[in-house]
């Protein structure tokens, strides 16, 4: 199965794609939206911050939110996350929208938030196999949806409660990094990459 792995142009992407690839994915990195959506799935790194990387989307992201609305196997991480939302506070620009809310700054005392943290997860596959999971975290930002219940699983920090995971359709949105979340992230990237064989 061959997956994009899109590159905004903001760092390296190397642990991200080593982890999909030991998940059994053909894994291509390019920038190029024509390329990416050529592929069986596309994975949004976190990587970056939302200004530049709405920039690389393209001038009208209807395409890309189209194919996912019809059933293209999308991961976003941390700020591919917040991409697949309506808009950000922390830049101009839009993202791709697919999943209707808002990018806000994390209303807490210290800012970002960076380290480990539990996480609660809801019942849906992409967490399969992972119990009581404790995962990375690296943000100054926090989607907010519309639709709560397209939040998939929740975390906490600093007394405040927000996503941790967002899905709809067969795109998934995590703002932790699963690939720096030791074995129960690496499961969550397997899972993702069977998930995405599946057929739609």
């Amino acid at each position: 199965m061959n997956v994009a792995l899109f590159d905004y142009g903001a760092g390296n992407l190397h642990s991200l794609g080593k982890a999909l690839e030991e998940a059994g994915a053909r894994v291509t990195v390019t920038s190029d939206w024509k390329d990416a959506l050529a592929q069986d799935a596309l994975v949004l790194p976190g990587v970056g911050a939302f200004g530049p990387a709405a920039a690389a989307l393209p001038k009208d992201p209807a395409p890309v939110r189209d194919a996912l609305a019809a059933g293209m196997p999308c991961l976003g991480i941390c700020l591919g996350m917040q991409l697949l939302f309506d808009d950000s506070e922390e830049a101009a620009g839009h993202g791709i929208g697919l999943m209707p809310g808002k990018v806000r700054l994390l209303d807490a005392r210290i800012v970002p938030q960076m380290g480990w943290n539990d996480v609660e997860t809801g019942p849906d596959p992409i967490f399969a196999g992972v119990e009581d999971l404790v995962a990375y975290f690296a943000n100054s930002y926090v989607c907010i949806p519309t639709d709560i219940s397209d939040a998939i699983a929740w975390s906490e920090y600093d007394g405040i409660r927000s996503a941790a995971g967002a899905r709809r359709s067969n795109t998934w949105g995590l703002q932790f990094h699963p690939e720096k979340s030791s074995g129960p992230g690496r499961r969550i990237i397997a899972n993702f990459v069977a998930l995405a064989r599946e057929p739609s």
